[in-house]
């Protein structure tokens, strides 16, 4: 995936204000076995510690040829882990998902265990619905659309152990991402710095619960326009707050490293205040 700090050569392209005091169940439209647990959604800044418990996978299988999805692929839960091309475990650069998405596919109910390859791959507008990375490998997901339209949305589930990226926004378009939760992980959503085609993004992180260690939520790309509204994120285990909320890049097309500009809320690109973030 592109803009891989350890690399300047890498090639990987990588709103809504909602408050709502209502107690909300992660289980709707789940299966029984993906009930995790009752998550009470907080006002921005309220601080909670009901976060949602990790499902137990029903069984396994191993993928070793990308599974390409059209309309809705329901994995019932089972642990999905790559084996062959897919299972080097390794951070390499240009591997394969273990999932393709095509334009307007859904994948829900799914377990990526270690290795899992470069995770799902959204070709255009996708929904990605209770999937849990034990292990992420390249990165969690990778977005790809070409269209200014594409929606992409990430709702329930988690991320663990993302040495880099967990979410790799390539392509254009609207990202959001909620009721989500991730733990020890280097960036959740990146707007891709160096792709050799870039575009206007935007980002939504919405009722996310994250766990230190973890070095940014958001990385965005001032000169093309990213934005990033942030919206009641818990933050576990940072007391120094030494997560970055949100940090501005100024990208580019040449596959250079791109350079970081600044951090924190500024109105225009890293949309959110204080009271948006709690820490405990």
């Amino acid at each position: 995936m592109r803009e891989r700090a350890a690399s300047p050569h890498t090639h990987h392209h990588r709103s809504g204000r909602r408050r709502t005091t209502t107690a909300l169940t992660v289980a709707a439209g789940l299966t029984a076995a993906a009930l995790a647990t009752t998550v009470t959604v907080q006002p921005a800044g309220a601080a909670t510690t009901a976060i949602p418990a990790w499902p137990s996978a029903t069984g396994s299988q191993t993928v070793s040829k990308t599974i390409e999805v059209s309309g809705t692929y329901d994995g019932g839960l089972k642990r999905f882990t790559g084996s062959g091309d897919l299972g080097d475990g390794g951070q390499g650069e240009g591997q394969d998902p273990l999932f393709k998405l095509k334009d307007g596919a859904t994948i829900k109910n799914v377990i990526l265990g270690s290795p899992a390859a470069d995770g799902i791959h959204c070709s255009g507008s996708c929904t990605i619905q209770n999937v849990w990375w034990e292990d992420v490998g390249e990165d969690a997901a990778s977005f790809k659309g070409t269209s200014t339209s594409s929606v992409y949305t990430v709702s329930g589930g988690g991320a663990k152990k993302a040495s880099d990226k967990v979410f790799q926004f390539n392509g254009a378009g609207r990202l959001v991402v909620t009721k989500f939760q991730v733990a020890d992980f280097g960036k959740l959503v990146r707007s891709c710095g160096n792709c050799s085609k870039q575009y206007k993004r935007e980002i939504v992180v919405n009722d996310v619960d994250v766990t230190a260690p973890g070095k940014a939520l958001v990385g965005v790309n001032t000169n093309y326009g990213d934005t990033a509204s942030l919206r009641s994120v818990r933050i576990h285990g940072d007391s120094g707050k030494k997560i970055k909320p949100c940090v501005r890049y100024t990208g580019n097309s040449t596959g250079a490293e791109p350079k970081e500009t600044g951090s924190g809320p500024d109105g225009t690109y890293c949309q959110y205040t204080a009271s948006d973030l709690s820490y405990d």
